[in-house]
């Protein structure tokens, strides 16, 4: 039942993330459908409800996708550099791809709301260039479902690396660890 809800996750943030990516291209395209000048970093143009709409709807699936792998994958911290010398491969490879999949979200989420945001406006405006913003969030849609999936694999399988060495200890024992405040029993 485990394997089958983790299979279905994987391809729920598939669906979303390949969506919002499609979503941020797509608006990318209607807002070049729209009058606009462009000098050197300068450009002057009409906006897009419809580009509008479709990045902020790539943005929010975005960020939908990655809770939903986050929550389900659970939090792989490692605080220290003595932490990470002593934590396993697979908890080592788990952190590094949660650290990028947050960072591939900031980037991705900020770059579809920016270029969205251009186009809040009712008539033509001037200012700096937001070219090519939604299609590159577009893309970092398609980037991030690689670290998030890979995250979330690697979680299920810490997890179930854990799980399995509390039912391997024989009945009847106790495990004695070093907590905060001194020893206790597991």
């Amino acid at each position: 039942m485990a394997k089958a809800a983790a299979i279905l996750i994987c391809i729920l943030v598939v669906a979303l993330d390949v969506t919002a990516g499609i979503l941020g291209i797509e608006a990318e395209v209607e807002q070049n459908k729209q009058r606009h000048i462009r000098v050197f970093i300068f450009e002057c143009k009409e906006p897009s409800r419809e580009a509008l709409r479709m990045g902020i709807a790539a943005a929010t699936i975005l960020l939908l996708a990655h809770v939903i792998a986050t929550m389900h994958g659970g939090c792989i911290c490692i605080f220290s550099r003595e932490e990470l010398a002593k934590s396993p491969a697979n908890r080592q490879i788990a952190a590094f791809l949660s650290l990028f999949s947050w960072i591939i979200l900031a980037i991705g989420f900020s770059l579809l709301i920016i270029g969205a945001l251009a186009n809040r406006h009712s008539k033509g405006t001037c200012g700096l260039s937001h070219h090519k913003m939604l299609s590159t969030g577009g893309i970092l849609c398609f980037v991030h479902v690689a670290f998030i999936l890979g995250f979330y694999v690697t979680a299920l399988g810490i997890s179930r690396e854990e799980e399995e060495k509390v039912h391997k200890r024989p009945a009847g024992t106790m495990q004695m660890t070093e907590g905060r405040h001194g020893p206790e029993h597991i």
